[in-house]
């Protein structure tokens, strides 16, 4: 291996440590108190029809529920207005050591129950956890390629 070849692997490897090293730091994580979540979804139903396209150019129309922005808190607790989109992810930390998660506006929420849509690509892939177990919920953007067209 030359020196020219050995200083473009450098250059290569440098460049994926530095894309995967923003990818995960711009994935910010803020919380949802449990009793705000209930709060946000109180009276709610899924009346909001809409489309989305994924990254290869598929469409998927299905209700969800009329939220423009979700109100949370980031890690020092200061409240944050987090936009909806399709490539929010949310995670529900229940039963002491469980985790559960769904795409925000996949959620289907009743008095007791989350049923939630954990993927995009096949859509009856979905889970069903009490919302009384439920001791933490985080959300973030995943920066998936997904977006509402409607």
């Amino acid at each position: 291996m030359t020196s020219t070849d050995s200083m473009k692997q450098n250059i290569f490897t440098a460049a994926i440590c530095l894309a995967i090293t923003l990818h995960f730091c711009s994935c910010k994580t803020y919380y949802i108190p449990v009793n705000s979540f209930k709060q946000q979804f109180a009276g709610l139903e899924l009346s909001k029809e809409v489309t989305t396209r994924g990254p290869a150019g598929d469409k998927l129309t299905y209700m969800t529920y009329p939220i423009d922005t979700i109100k949370c808190v980031d890690k020092d607790g200061k409240p944050y207005s987090l936009p909806n989109s399709p490539s929010l992810e949310i995670r529900f930390s229940y039963d002491n050591d469980k985790r559960a998660i769904f795409y925000f506006d996949l959620l289907k929420i009743t008095d007791t129950l989350i049923t939630g849509g954990q993927s995009r690509f096949i859509p009856a892939i979905k889970k069903t956890i009490s919302i009384n177990s439920i001791s933490k919920i985080e959300i973030q953007d995943g920066k998936k390629n997904f977006r509402y067209i409607n």
